[in-house]
C-alpha cells in the first residue's frame, strides 16, 4: 500500500487492538485526555483542511479504505507525516460521530503563546457546554478576536465536541485554558461583561476598543469577582421579552457589535 516516491509512510491496520486505535478511543472517550496525552484527534475533512490551511502539522492521518480511494481525501491524508488506512468498521469503533467522516488527523497538542496584553480578547468564565464553547470560538475568529482565555471550570477547549462546534476556528486563535483569575492580570485592556441586570444597553454603550469581553457560566453568569474588575457591564436588549439569551448567541451579538464599530 505504500505509495511510490517520497510520500508519507502508509500502514494498513486490520486489528481493533492496534495501539494507535486504542489511543484514539481513549482520546474520544475522555474529552480532556489530550492534556495528559499531549496529542489530540481532529475528525473530519473540514477540521483537517482547516489545520492544513493554517500551516499546522499532523503527525498521523487515519482514514478508511473508502476514503483512501477518493483522490481528494487521499491527497489530504498524504500531507501528514504518516498514514494509517483501515476498514470502515474499525474507524467507526472510535469515531465520535454518528456518521463517521472517514478521515482524521492526530496532532500534537498546541502550546499557547504568552498572553498578549493588548489584543482583542475573550474571557470564558466556567462555561460548561462544549457546543456553546465551540460556537463562541467560531464567533471570536469570525469577528477578529484573536485571543481566548478560559478559566478553570470551562469545558476543555480542544475536546472533540468543542472542536466540532468550532468548525476550524481553533486554528485562527491563541487559546489559553485552565487559568485562574490571577492569570488575567496579564491583560492591560478594559474588560466588558454581559449581564442581564446591567443598566447600560449594548447599542448605547461606549465600548472601549480594543477590549476583553467576559462571558459567564450558562446558569450563574459572570462571577462577582470578575464583574468587580470590569470597566463596563452591558445588557443586550430583548424586546421579545425573554429573560436571557443563550451565552453563545450573546457572544455573537457582542462581538459583532465591537467589530461593527471598528469597521
Amino acid at each position: 500500500m505504500n505509495p511510490s516516491g517520497s510520500g508519507p509512510r502508509v500502514q494498513a491496520i486490520t486489528s481493533r487492538d492496534n495501539p494507535l486505535l486504542r489511543q484514539l478511543r481513549r482520546l474520544v472517550e475522555d474529552g480532556s485526555g489530550y492534556r495528559r496525552a499531549g496529542v489530540l484527534w481532529l475528525e473530519g475533512d473540514h477540521l483537517c483542511s482547516a489545520l492544513r490551511q493554517r500551516g499546522g502539522l499532523a503527525r498521523q492521518a487515519v482514514l478508511t479504505e473508502d476514503a483512501w480511494a477518493q483522490p481528494a481525501l487521499r491527497e489530504l491524508a498524504q500531507w501528514a507525516s504518516a498514514v494509517a488506512v483501515l476498514p470502515a468498521g474499525l474507524f467507526a469503533g472510535f469515531s465520535g460521530l454518528a456518521s463517521p467522516a472517514g478521515i482524521g488527523f492526530l496532532i500534537d497538542s498546541p502550546v499557547p503563546p504568552a498572553i498578549a496584553p493588548t489584543v482583542p480578547s475573550l474571557v470564558l468564565d466556567r462555561l460548561q457546554d462544549p457546543g456553546n464553547v465551540g460556537s463562541i470560538l467560531r464567533s471570536a475568529a469570525a469577528f477578529g478576536v484573536h485571543q481566548v482565555l478560559a478559566l478553570q471550570g470551562t469545558a476543555a477547549l480542544w475536546s472533540p465536541k468543542v472542536l466540532r462546534a468550532g468548525m476550524g476556528a481553533h486554528f485562527a486563535l491563541a487559546l489559553h485554558e485552565g487559568l485562574d483569575i490571577a492569570a488575567l492580570d496579564a491583560l492591560s485592556l478594559p474588560w466588558v461583561a454581559t449581564s442581564s441586570h446591567a443598566a447600560t444597553a449594548l447599542p448605547q454603550a461606549d465600548l472601549p476598543t480594543p477590549c476583553a469581553w467576559v462571558l459567564g457560566h450558562e446558569g450563574q453568569g459572570v462571577s462577582a469577582a470578575l464583574l468587580a474588575r470590569c470597566a463596563l457591564q452591558v445588557r443586550i436588549p430583548q424586546p421579545g421579552g425573554e429573560e436571557s439569551l443563550n451565552v453563545a448567541a450573546a457572544a455573537a451579538v457582542c462581538l459583532y457589535e465591537s467589530a461593527r464599530r471598528q469597521a
